[in-house]
């Protein structure tokens, strides 16, 4: 169920353009900057959540964006749990932002 709704949601943001934000007012970020990270996430296997949480780190800090270790941690931790899904990956994204 979760691959099907996943994967429906992918159509989705292809049908409506990849430089469109995801509906939410607080979005921070395009839909083809979460596709990218979250095959990064994906090609690296998230087998650590360290490099996981790194990877996050470093994709909020490149945006401006400030980010608690221990919070970026916590967050690969739920994303991996979820299996990447983007919502979720985007829901940890916007709640790690730190606008600095």
């Amino acid at each position: 169920m979760t691959a099907m709704w996943e994967t429906g949601f992918e159509q989705g943001m292809f049908e409506h353009g990849m430089n469109d934000r995801i509906n939410n007012d607080k979005d921070r970020f395009t839909a083809t900057e979460l596709a990218a990270l979250r095959s990064d996430l994906l090609q690296g296997g998230m087998i650590d959540s360290y490099e996981a949480a790194e990877l996050l780190q470093v994709f909020l800090m490149g945006r401006g964006y400030g980010v608690s270790p221990k919070a970026a941690l916590d967050a690969a931790g739920r994303v991996e749990m979820a299996g990447c899904a983007l919502p979720v990956l985007q829901h940890e994204l916007e709640n790690l932002a730190l606008v600095m």
